[in-house]
């Protein structure tokens, strides 16, 4: 059993929790045990992970439990190399993941209210925690395994007050088998924040990057009694947003903060190894008008690729004073290669394919992503001009994120950020045919109070020449695996609008590599049918990690979906990555 007294004491013995953030979902799983192992080298005795629902639950009653969402897998392999486990389960996690991991079609009920006593969230909860919960029990301490810790949500005094809902959460864990001890975690730096996401029967634990002496104070203070103190969240690194700096802390800093750390109590590095944000799965903060990119190296101890970094070397010898440690082989040689450059072999609009890959649903008025069932990616709204019609000029209502707009196939506009609700004048002042509204899904806000407004889309409406137009047709454009295997990239191409490039290429060598699209804009690129997540040229991220397991010997595909209309005839795969 794990107890939480003056100190934490699994089976009786005192205990110092140090431990490192893994995300399994932001990792290939064929590298699990490689970081896993690393972890352990480092001195670290427990491993942190977040569950995200909407990795989980992606559509209401749809579970994924394989490959990388093989949670379970993820978990023997750290009781394997005998660290302990501290797991945080959702239902909110914030991390910089979309939706701070909660389910975009909890928004399809336009009542909802997230993160309170709302019953039908509370049930939606309830439901996704009677599936998760059965499946975690069992690794417990208290059943033979190696979880110590469950925390309950993730720093909901930044968001509210109710209490209720904290409880709902500790109680419906409780009934559905979970016995290990529960812990909260919030900044310390606000009596109300910190005081706000307490809740009785767990311990309270802080999120902070430095000044451990103060902030452990301050704990002390909020917490009273002889608790052991520890930092759930030590920042020894940051996220990087497109169009920002790359942000990075000096190992030096990092290291002598973690040594004031474990002077005081308990830590848990965030992030060990960042990992990469595949897919759509990249979030959004609060004033961020561009999102997060896809590489969640967060300048931790571990690169994104799983290289030991000088912080690592620092961080390591901190370890060192505070506890006796073997270091173990590592299993795995993992190589890093540039395959140099690769030309297109194929290309074609999304016009000339659109009607192949998407099927249109048709409205009076616009719909959202979340009522077309689309949540992530694109979906392009078409409203068909009357032929005495002559279009001037155009302004969307209510819509997020960006818009590309196209007329009769042209492009025109685009709105995004600051004047997403402007009203733009055409160029090509004419009547008839189409106005085409390409809209994109540049990831929803993962913190803040601003969570309920998150739905995607053309929300309001249309205006053309000043006064709304009806008689919508919207193609959903997720860009799944489905909507792949649609493409004929026979059917044509037309410069400057969005366009999918196809890229072969033949190797005799498995290594991770880094994907360069570099005279592309922004889009988002998939290889062998998976999805690497989006680029965009703003920077600070200018190359897509591609782990070695997602290549295969002989022949491999890359396609790239770029809205911009700028291309390149080549890209490369380089042997390093480029931040900043």
């Amino acid at each position: 059993m794990f107890e939480i007294k003056d100190k934490f004491y699994p089976d009786g013995k005192e205990f110092q929790i140090i431990s490192g953030a893994v995300h399994y979902f932001r990792t290939v799983p064929e590298y699990w045990r490689d970081r896993l192992e690393k972890l352990v080298n480092i001195g670290c005795n427990t491993v942190e992970t977040y569950i995200p629902w909407n990795f989980h639950e992606p559509a209401k009653g749809e579970y994924h439990w394989e490959g990388m969402h093989d949670v379970c897998r993820f978990i023997e392999t750290a009781q394997e190399l005998g660290l302990y486990i501290i797991i945080r389960p959702s239902p909110y996690i914030c991390s910089e993941w979309e939706f701070g991991g909660l389910p975009a079609w909890l928004l399809k009920d336009p009542k909802m209210r997230l993160r309170c006593s709302y019953e039908p969230y509370l049930k939606a909860v309830k439901d996704y925690y009677s599936v998760l919960m059965p499946k975690l029990a069992p690794y417990q301490i208290d059943n033979g395994g190696k979880i110590i810790l469950m925390q309950i949500e993730n720093e909901y005094g930044y968001y509210g007050n109710d209490t209720a809902y904290l409880e709902f959460l500790r109680d419906t864990m409780r009934e559905l088998g979970i016995t290990v001890p529960f812990v909260t975690s919030d900044g310390p730096w606000s009596e109300q924040i910190f005081k706000s996401g307490m809740v009785g029967g767990a311990l309270a634990t802080g999120n902070f990057g430095s000044g451990a002496q103060w902030q452990f104070g301050e704990m002390r203070r909020f917490i009273g009694g002889d608790k052991p103190l520890m930092c759930m969240e030590f920042w020894n690194g940051w996220f990087d947003a497109w169009g920002e700096e790359h942000h990075t802390t000096s190992p030096e800093k990092a290291a002598q903060e973690l040594d004031e750390l474990l002077k005081r109590g308990s830590v848990n590095f965030y992030m060990f190894e960042g990992g990469t944000n595949f897919g759509f799965m990249a979030g959004r903060n609060g004033g961020n008008k561009t999102a997060d990119v896809t590489s969640y190296e967060y300048d931790a101890p571990l690169t994104e690729d799983g290289r030991l970094t000088e912080k690592y070397a620092f961080c390591k010898k901190v370890i060192s004073k505070y506890r006796s440690f073997d270091e173990i082989p590592l299993s795995a040689e993992i190589m890093q290669k540039a395959y140099g450059k690769i030309k297109c072999t194929a290309k074609t609009d999304l016009f000339s394919v659109l009607d192949r890959i998407s099927a249109p649903k048709k409205s009076v008025y616009p719909l959202s992503f979340e009522e077309l069932d689309c949540y992530y990616g694109y979906v392009l709204y078409r409203l068909n001009i009357r032929e005495d019609e002559t279009v001037e000029n155009v302004r969307t209502e209510n819509s997020s994120d960006r818009i590309l707009g196209y007329r009769n196939g042209r492009y025109a506009f685009t709105a995004f950020a600051e004047n997403i609700s402007e009203q733009f004048e055409m160029t090509e002042k004419s009547a008839g045919g189409t106005l085409d509204l390409l809209t994109e899904n540049i990831g929803r806000e993962n913190f803040d109070t601003e969570l309920e407004s998150q739905r995607k889309g053309i929300i309001g409406g249309v205006k053309i020449n000043d006064f709304r137009h009806f008689g919508f047709e919207m193609y959903p454009l997720p860009l799944d695996a489905e909507q792949l295997e649609k493409l004929d990239f026979s059917a044509g191409s037309t410069a400057g609008v969005p366009a999918f490039y196809r890229f072969e290429f033949d190797i005799s060598v498995l290594a991770d590599t880094f994907l360069d699209t570099e005279g592309f804009g922004k889009g988002v690129a998939f290889v062998n049918g998976f999805n690497l997540g989006r680029f965009w040229d703003i920077g600070p991220q200018k190359r897509l990690y591609l782990p070695a397991p997602l290549l295969k010997m002989g022949k491999n595909e890359i396609i790239i979906f770029e809205t911009e209309g700028r291309s390149s005839e080549e890209i490369t795969l380089c042997g390093e990555p480029a931040l900043g």
